[in-house]
């Protein structure tokens, strides 16, 4: 067992855990943060992204050892964050979400884009999208979405 302590949300948190333990489940079990899904669980759906240090990463593969010191946001953080809106906006106006699974890990992304990286080509925005799929929509609407946004 090791002791953590980070950041979540602009709390400062402490876990007692396994070293091996990562961070998606970490979030939906100890803190009863289920915004981020469970997906592939191998880093490649996107499903379950969230923002260590202010960088978009899939929680599914960060361990608990890695935490120490650090920041994690979670989409629960971004619904009070108005940098948020515009993409939510967007993506409901494109008619980029039917089921909703993806949606948070889109949301994190393209919040990071929008705010981070203010004209990315297409070539940024595409790489960083290419990291959430998405089983339901085609991408049509969340290319339209991506494309409103930049």
């Amino acid at each position: 067992m090791m002791e953590v302590h980070f950041e979540l949300n602009k709390t400062a948190v402490t876990v007692y855990c396994e070293v091996q333990r990562r961070l998606l489940p970490m979030l939906r079990e100890d803190f009863g943060l289920v915004g981020a899904k469970p997906g592939c669980e191998i880093g490649r759906c996107g499903a379950c992204m969230v923002w260590l240090d202010g960088e978009p990463v899939n929680s599914c593969l960060v361990m608990a050892w890695q935490l120490e010191g650090r920041s994690v946001t979670t989409i629960e953080a971004t619904a009070v964050d108005p940098a948020s809106t515009p993409v939510r906006d967007a993506l409901a106006r494109c008619g980029a979400v039917q089921c909703g699974y993806c949606s948070a890990g889109m949301v994190m992304t393209m919040t990071y884009l929008h705010t981070r990286i203010p004209r990315p080509d297409a070539a940024e925005a595409g790489e960083l999208m290419c990291g959430n799929l998405c089983r339901c929509t085609g991408y049509g609407g969340l290319s339209r979405a991506v494309a409103e946004l930049f």
